[in-house]
């Protein structure tokens, strides 16, 4: 999952006026009697730091005109409006807007998507990750055996569910498009080429739609995750590098992050929309929404946040998306009576909270209808990392670890995962972010076997056909002789594994 390794600490001073109301207890949107625009005073202060803004309206387009009125009174400028589920994105330097358009007639939530100041600068970081060297390269390519691209020998990840045999039966549909909404691909990528869908692609980053050729590709010195996440998925059987557990289908790029490496709300939903209107088959999601570890619904402007991805997420799956999000790096478990979040926010200073799992959610791995996945080791064990949790995990699958910890077979030599990164190179990642487009392009397969499946079936095919595995207990991945994880629930369906380890394999099965 984007940043999750390194939970991104941020030590910036939070703005003036702007409070922290991770657990204060305030009314929920609505529940103040509504104000017709007309009421809002004529003068409201402009003086506080430029955030963004999710309003979320009830009603058809005649509400949404009417709250777009109210905006303008209440120091907000509409920056874009998606009518088509109702949301609003909005910039203001007043201290009291959100406080101010709740309380309008029309609307349903209202919150600010950051902490931080528009515009703001801050450090990024990825994850653990390592080149492939030029030797490596070279004793692989000697090894690669008929049919196989010439890296794959390093892919232990690929048998682990089973791809390499499903590839002899079909590598995937080209009418279907997985994107990936990340921090941009690089679709010269020689691996990544033949598979690209420009039509799909576009840079959702601040919130608005940029379609200007190459606006999808990550920039400069931005983080080379999402064209990792896209060999993964869709690398082509080309004869080059390696392969993808779908290689015939297409792959799309949605960038959603910023320069800075923040994945916020407005970025995301655009991300969803686009996806839904451009023919989007399956979305991947290696990441959390910042600046939230976990969204609370008691706090106003954390529950517009999960209100605004529940109608993207939900208008995107209507019309034909699957979508998969990575379970996340912490080594938590999702479905405990309470969790300690001390990394939110992660774009001004972090507080430390204790949150309830059931009312606080990590965004959009938690969100209703998401495929949630965990990651998995070379040795086919929860991945030392990866989040769990019974009823929460959905299916699992090889995001890599720590060789020390599970080692892969040879000629495999990395425990990580090996895939495309920008400029024609391949590097090693390990995180959730690498299990969940594995889980994609079996989706991917699933989808390319049954064209017109719409979503549910798809993922009800996926459950099905996953491997069953049995809880790992006890687990001790460092062999240090103390627990590190315990898990609950049956062969069939537990925390750490979910429903079982996806089979590509079952996927191209009519």
């Amino acid at each position: 999952m984007a940043h999750l390794g390194s939970r991104r600490r941020r030590a910036l001073a939070l703005p003036a006026g702007l409070a922290l109301t991770a657990s204060l207890g305030f009314l929920p949107a609505g529940a103040a009697s509504a104000t017709p625009a007309e009421d809002i005073p004529a003068a409201v202060a402009t003086d506080g730091p430029k955030l963004s803004y999710v309003v979320n309206v009830k009603g058809g387009y005649a509400t949404a005109k009417s709250v777009k009125k109210a905006i303008a009174k209440a120091g907000g400028s509409v920056v874009i409006a998606y009518d088509q589920i109702g949301v609003i994105v909005v910039h203001s330097q007043n201290p009291d807007f959100a406080k101010t358009i709740r309380k309008v007639r029309g609307v349903e939530s209202a919150g600010a998507t950051r902490t931080a100041p528009l515009l703001a600068a801050s450090d990024t970081a990825i994850e653990s990750e390592r080149p492939l060297t030029a030797q490596e390269a070279r004793t692989a390519a000697a090894q690669a055996e008929a049919g196989q691209d010439p890296l794959e020998p390093l892919q232990w990840d690929l048998p682990a569910i089973k791809a390499d045999k499903a590839h002899e039966k079909s590598l995937g549909s080209k009418k279907v498009t997985v994107a990936v909404i990340d921090t941009g691909v690089d679709d010269t990528h020689p691996d990544l080429a033949p598979n690209f869908d420009r039509a799909a692609s576009v840079s959702c980053v601040g919130g608005v739609p940029n379609t200007a050729d190459g606006a999808w590709r990550p920039g400069p010195g931005e983080s080379d995750h999402g064209t990792h996440v896209a060999g993964t998925i869709a690398a082509a059987k080309n004869g080059v590098g390696v392969t993808g557990v779908a290689p015939g289908v297409k792959v799309s790029g949605i960038k959603v992050s910023q320069p800075d490496g923040f994945f916020y709300t407005e970025a995301v939903v655009c991300g969803f929309i686009w996806a839904a209107e451009h023919g989007v088959d399956v979305t991947n999601n290696s990441y959390y929404t910042d600046p939230w570890l976990f969204n609370c619904k008691n706090d106003p402007d954390q529950s517009a946040l999960i209100d605004a991805h529940a109608r993207a997420l939900r208008y995107a799956e209507r019309k034909g998306a699957v979508n998969v999000a990575a379970a996340g790096n912490s080594r938590m478990d999702l479905a405990a009576d309470e969790l300690t979040d001390t990394t939110s926010p992660n774009d001004t200073t972090p507080v430390e909270r204790v949150i309830d799992p059931s009312e606080c959610l990590d965004i959009p791995t938690q969100m209703s209808g998401v495929v949630t996945v965990s990651a998995l080791g070379a040795k086919n064990l929860k991945s030392s990392f990866s989040n769990y949790g019974l009823g929460v995990i959905d299916i699992s699958a090889p995001g890599g670890d720590s060789t020390a910890f599970q080692k892969p077979d040879a000629p495999a030599v990395d425990g990580r995962i090996l895939s495309t990164l920008p400029g024609g190179g391949y590097g090693y990642k390990a995180g959730t972010s690498m299990a969940s487009p594995h889980v994609a392009g079996v989706v991917a397969l699933i989808k390319s076997t049954h064209l017109y499946a719409p979503p549910a079936l798809v993922k009800a095919l996926l459950y099905k056909q996953a491997d069953d595995t049995a809880c790992t207990n006890p687990y001790d991945i460092n062999s240090d002789g103390t627990v590190d994880a315990v898990c609950e629930g049956s062969t069939r369906d537990n925390a750490f594994y979910g429903t079982g380890v996806a089979d590509a394999l079952d996927a191209v099965r009519r």
